[in-house]
Formats: structure tokens, sequence, C-alpha cells
């Protein structure tokens, strides 16, 4: 289990709203005590997944930290890839990096293949971006427009799926 405490995230000067609002949820930090630790997913549930996302970096054990951040990356990075694949479908890079990342997440690829699968996919966002900003230009305003709107709505059901994912790979490493 993924564990910080109130020293880990003062040090890393997390913002002082949240960390009070955490704070009165453990019944304030003279009475939990700043070096005792306490589960990340109860900061996932108080506070939500941005606050969560970011007191990942403060957690202990370092490994299973790195793990869980490189394998929730992985999911996220895996649910838009059919956007890519749509536009460039021969284009295997992202798909091979976010094999050899989660791969080297469970310990069975190397870091060289990390790397060399991570260059690749660089290659790939660089396209990708190219093509992003022309579609933009040829849309017009007011397709960007509509498109927001319904990127808001979805937007909230992705970081619900990225809460619920998060807990998941919380409970289970």
């Amino acid at each position: 289990m993924l564990t910080l405490t109130f020293k880990s995230a003062k040090d890393a000067e997390a913002c002082v709203r949240r960390y009070k609002k955490f704070a009165k949820f453990k019944g304030g930090i003279k009475n939990w005590g700043e070096n005792r630790p306490f589960p990340l997913i109860e900061v996932l549930e108080v506070c939500g997944l941005e606050d969560a996302l970011w007191a990942l970096r403060c957690c202990e054990p370092v490994a299973d930290r790195d793990r869980i951040a490189r394998l929730f990356a992985c999911d996220c990075a895996e649910r838009v890839l059919p956007i890519f694949e749509k536009e460039y479908p021969d284009d295997k890079r992202p798909r091979l990096a976010i094999e050899a990342a989660r791969k080297f997440a469970i310990g069975q690829a190397t870091q060289e293949e990390l790397f060399a699968a991570w260059d690749a996919a660089w290659a790939a966002r660089d396209a990708a971006w190219v093509a992003a900003w022309a579609a933009r230009d040829a849309a017009g305003a007011a397709a960007w427009a509509a498109r927001d709107a319904a990127r808001d709505a979805a937007g909230a059901a992705e970081r619900e799926w990225q809460k619920q994912r998060l807990a998941e790979l919380l409970q289970q490493w």
C-alpha cells in the first residue's frame, strides 16, 4: 500500500488549502502525527484525482509509486490511442511505447527497451501535433466551440474513469 505523511507532503510544498482539508479529515495533524503514514487512496477519496496524482510523488515505497504512476499513465494513453491510430493506422510507435512502458513497470523490459520505444513515440507525437494544428486551422471557430462543449462533458466522464482506475491500481499494489 502506498503511503505518505503530512511531513512529506509539506516538504514537497503541498497546496495549503488541500493540505488543511485532508488534515481536518484525519482529525488534525497534532492528533494524527506529522510522520505517521496514511494511505494515498484516502487522499484520492477526500481530495480528488488531481491531489492524489500530485501526492503520489510523496509516497513510499518508491518502487511501488513508480510502478503505479507508469501503469496509470499507460492506461490513460491507451484510452486515447484509437484517436491517433485512426489518423495514422500504420504507425505502431505509440502502441509499442505503451507496451514497453507497461512491461518495464512490471519488470519485463529493460530501461534501454523503454527508452528506444519512448524515442519512437516522441517522433509519432510530433507528427500527430502537426496534424492536429492543421485540422484546427481547417475546422474554423464554430466547429471548435462545438468540440469544446463536447470535450467538457467527455472530460468529466474521463476524469471519473481515471479516478476509478487509480483507485483500482492503489488497491491492487
